[in-house]
């Protein structure tokens, strides 16, 4: 086959596996956009600010476990998509980023809509790659999915000058399947004298806890951390990112630990003799202040990535590999040891004694009496409308953090967020992506009126696909987190926290061609949500007007330890576990 370089991008696509890119067009890429015209085996889906197609991608990607593509012109488009980038980046999301670039012979001159996108994307990516000859395009996005999707995935950006696309140069195409990386080998299996050093501190442990992160979602290991736990009798914990890895309906779940977590989830860290950390990276908002983390922990860490290994925290027994292999063969060992079974024993029966006393302080209690809509119980209804047959996008704020508390995920890549980068408008893009994977599965976006409005003209993306999201948006006129910063710790000084501006969303929505609906009153929420989501064919926007005084608890204030938390203000006076 003699192709273009433009029309060896799309080949190499289609020999990917590729099903969808996420895109917007402009000069250096419009020979790229003209071979994807002359073929049907690609679907591209157009969105309208390119930020918005990194997130559809990172949404498209976390939700199926495959490889999200997005494809962005030079300058602009490129810039556009850094902060999309960064946020799969910093969530290990295996992402693949098309970006145009000027044509070689101007490369450095200032050109129009010239950026250095490889310098640019060089500290939130996993690695880059700028294409000067067309002989080695085909190799190198070979290479770029292949860095992607194994080790520890992120995101891959491929920069390509328009020249190397030009559809009059053309060259034998041969995609090489057998690649082969001199400087780049992740580790697969764990290495079985630290796995067996591991097994051994679980089976000595009198106060265990299981520490999970977004590497069991991302590394396939669901699976064997359920019959994990279920063997062990160990109670578990989970960071944002890797909730529904294990039932959080499972009474051995005690809900997500760290900045906003559960009263007995962050007790029984500080408390614990052995922490069992599986694809975690020990970041601030679950350790808090590192020297009061775990002060009586053996530590042990399962991770594909060696450079997450005592980063933050000193770690007694290193295990370096893939999740669900490691997981795999320290099952394997457990039954082999044939310990006495789980929970039976006199130690393991004092912890859950103790736990179940920390549960008894009910920390995420809230006024169900207000005649206002409390955002709890906003979810709480989402929840029950769903029955959790739900695939929930956020985006980043009190209305995430909700999400987390009140919204039990009990299965994996059903809680689609942005964790370490924080990303505001990420939600509504998200929905998108994951609404193209499964169009027939119920999706809903949880955002809050500050966020939503970061990506709001996503809307028309919407319109144009048929994506029958339902936005479940909790409108409090405020920058919900920000706005409780400020009262906690800046005398409740709201410096620019409230938005006096908000637009008619129900009209907004109906400009767009979507379906509007506003709820101000408790009684009325249930029916609402039931109607939005019976229309299964229709985008659907409620907008849920919530306290705007309501808080997230548990907190924990930067510098502060696991059992110094701030409980809400009916649990403060009472006398704690």
């Amino acid at each position: 086959m003699q192709l273009s370089g433009a029309e060896i991008l799309v080949q190499a696509l289609i020999d990917e596996g590729v099903q969808y890119v996420f895109g917007y067009p402009g000069g250096s890429v419009l020979h790229i956009y003209d071979a994807l015209f002359k073929q049907d085996q690609v679907k591209h889906i157009l969105v309208r600010h390119e930020q918005g197609a990194t997130h559809a991608a990172d949404g498209y990607a976390r939700a199926t476990g495959k490889c999200g593509v997005c494809l962005v012109t030079s300058g602009p488009g490129a810039t556009n998509a850094v902060t999309g980038i960064a946020t799969a980046y910093m969530d290990s999301i295996p992402l693949v980023c098309i970006t145009g670039q000027v044509p070689t012979p101007v490369i450095g001159s200032d050109a129009f809509q010239e950026v250095d996108t490889v310098g640019i994307t060089r500290p939130c990516v996993k690695h880059n790659f700028l294409v000067k000859d067309v002989r080695h395009l085909a190799t190198t996005l070979r290479k770029a999915f292949y860095i992607a999707t194994t080790g520890r995935p992120g995101p891959v950006v491929v920069d390509i000058p328009k020249d190397v696309t030009d559809p009059n140069i053309k060259i034998p195409y041969a995609y090489p399947r057998d690649l082969r990386m001199r400087s780049y080998h992740p580790t697969e299996k764990g290495h079985l004298g630290q796995i067996k050093k591991a097994l051994e501190l679980m089976l000595q442990a009198k106060r265990p806890i299981l520490y999970t992160g977004g590497g069991v979602v991302m590394g396939e290991g669901s699976a064997q951390l359920t019959e994990l736990v279920r063997l062990s009798g160990f109670p578990i914990t989970s960071t944002l990112m890797g909730l529904g890895a294990y039932p959080m309906t499972d009474p051995q779940f005690l809900g997500m630990l760290g900045m906003h977590g559960t009263y007995e989830a962050n007790m029984a860290m500080h408390e614990t003799d052995v922490l069992i950390a599986i694809g975690a990276r020990f970041d601030d908002r679950v350790t808090g202040k590192i020297e009061q983390f775990c002060p009586h922990a053996k530590v042990v860490h399962i991770d594909v990535d060696p450079s997450s290994i005592s980063k933050n925290v000193r770690v007694d027994v290193p295990v370096v590999g893939q999740v669900a292999s490691v997981l795999t063969e320290l099952l394997r060992l457990w039954k082999e040891q044939a310990p006495a079974p789980t929970g039976t024993t006199r130690p393991l029966a004092d912890w859950w004694e103790k736990i179940d006393a920390w549960r008894r302080v009910d920390c995420l209690s809230y006024d169900r009496t207000s005649a206002k809509i409390k955002p709890q119980f906003a979810v709480e209804t989402l929840y029950q409308v769903t029955g959790g047959d739900l695939y929930l996008t956020s985006d980043v704020g009190q209305h995430q953090m909700f999400a987390a508390q009140f919204y039990p995920f009990d299965k994996p890549r059903r809680w689609i967020n942005s964790g370490g980068l924080g990303t505001m408008g990420f939600g509504l893009p998200a929905a998108m992506g994951v609404q193209i994977a499964f169009p027939e599965a119920a999706v809903a976006c949880i955002s809050g009126d500050a966020s939503i409005l970061m990506c709001i003209q996503e809307m028309a993306t919407c319109k144009q696909y048929n994506l029958p999201i339902k936005v479940i948006l909790l409108n409090n006129g405020y920058m919900g987190m920000v706005r409780q910063w400020q009262e906690f710790f800046y005398g409740s000084r709201y410096s620019h926290s409230y938005v006096d501006a908000l637009p008619d969303f129900v009209k907004l929505a109906e400009s767009f061609g979507h379906v509007g609906m506003r709820v101000e009153r408790p009684g009325d929420l249930a029916a609402a949500m039931q109607e939005a989501f019976a229309m299964k064919d229709r985008f659907v926007f409620l907008d849920v007007v919530v306290d705007p005084t309501e808080n997230v608890y548990p907190m924990i204030a930067a510098g502060k330890g696991h059992h110094e938390m701030h409980l809400a203000p009916s649990l403060s006076e009472r006398e704690l576990a």
